[in-house]
């Protein structure tokens, strides 16, 4: 897989996935201590290929693991964690610690955890949401064979907090909690060099999916709007994201504004699809052509569905009926 010096001191490393994205771009840090692993990828034989091809090709042992650090944990950032650690080990080295933050280190042991079998919030959140029977099965055993390729999980996760500076590589960065596609995703950020590592919070070429999830904190779209005003106050030359090319030269503010102005537009249109009470199904029906998406997709779409409509409700553009089918209708 490629390998890209974006500076001297900070290589991408393009991590394939077995879905539609392809590709999750990981990084390596360069420091005195050893290498710090921004990202992993999701465990199966050909993402650990990749990284035994660009630890091979950079002239890297895997004890030179120094730490791991998460931007957040989707699986595909989140589901190499464990193997890497252990990796470095058998190679020699200590176990690197597991950085992230706190709310995506709970996140990670209630969701990635357990069985989805198990997790009864999760089995009750589709049939809430209408999803019929056989495809709210569907969703989750994808999502069952998805948490299965993030094993094995970290022994142990150690805690960024926010706003107090770590150490990453060579370089001295700040933590920013940036909610919105992940409860507790972080961004870090070099201001003497004016460089951004985004994670998901901002892509070239595809929207972040923002959803609301069970047992996800409220208001996410909100939260997401509310960090994108944020972030677009740094000064950024050069950020890193986790999918897609990287932007330089201001093209994060602009593509800070284009995302705005995408959700506007999204609600918008998610208010016009409720000319009657409606589930969040028949919503995203209306939404989204579901004949051309896979299970996978459609789970996306059933979530980022209702944190739209749960925006929409919370700005008073819209009624949330919650019984044991939630309705909503346009005031």
């Amino acid at each position: 897989m490629p390998i890209t010096a974006v500076t001297p001191d900070i290589f991408q490393v393009q991590i394939p996935l077995p879905f539609a994205l392809r590709i999750v771009n990981c990084y390596l840090l360069r420091g005195d201590d050893g290498w710090t692993v921004i990202d992993t990828g999701l465990n199966t034989s050909k993402a650990r290929a990749a990284w035994q091809e660009a630890f091979t090709k950079l002239g890297i042992r895997p004890r030179k693991i120094a730490q791991i650090v998460l931007t957040h944990i989707h699986p595909d950032h989140y589901g190499l964690a464990g193997w890497l650690a252990e990796w470095c080990v058998a190679d020699g080295g200590e176990s690197p610690p597991i950085r992230l933050s706190a709310r995506e280190a709970w996140l990670a042991v209630h969701f990635w955890g357990r069985e989805v079998w198990q997790q009864p919030a999760y089995l009750a959140f589709w049939q809430q949401c209408a999803v019929p029977a056989d495809l709210a099965q569907a969703i989750m055993e994808t999502t069952e064979q998805t948490r299965q390729r993030t094993y094995p999980h970290p022994a142990a996760h150690h805690i960024i907090e926010p706003g107090t500076p770590i150490r990453l590589g060579a370089r001295l960065m700040q933590p920013l909690l940036m909610p919105g596609h992940s409860d507790g995703q972080l961004v870090f950020y070099d201001a003497a060099d004016r460089l951004l590592l985004c994670g998901d919070h901002v892509l070239q070429t595809i929207t972040p999916n923002i959803s609301l999830w069970p047992d996800g904190e409220a208001n996410p779209l909100g939260r997401y709007l509310d960090s994108l005003d944020e972030l677009a106050r740094l000064d950024v030359r050069l950020a890193l994201p986790g999918h897609g090319p990287v932007m330089a030269d201001g093209e994060l503010h602009g593509r800070i504004t284009e995302i705005t102005h995408h959700h506007q537009e999204r609600l918008a249109q998610t208010e016009a699809a409720l000319p009657q009470p409606s589930t969040v199904y028949e919503v995203s029906q209306r939404l989204f052509n579901h004949a051309n998406l896979s299970v996978h997709e459609m789970r996306f779409a059933a979530t980022e569905t209702l944190a739209h409509l749960d925006y929409l409700v919370r700005h008073g553009r819209a009624r949330w009926h919650e019984e044991a089918v939630w309705w909503f209708e346009g005031n």
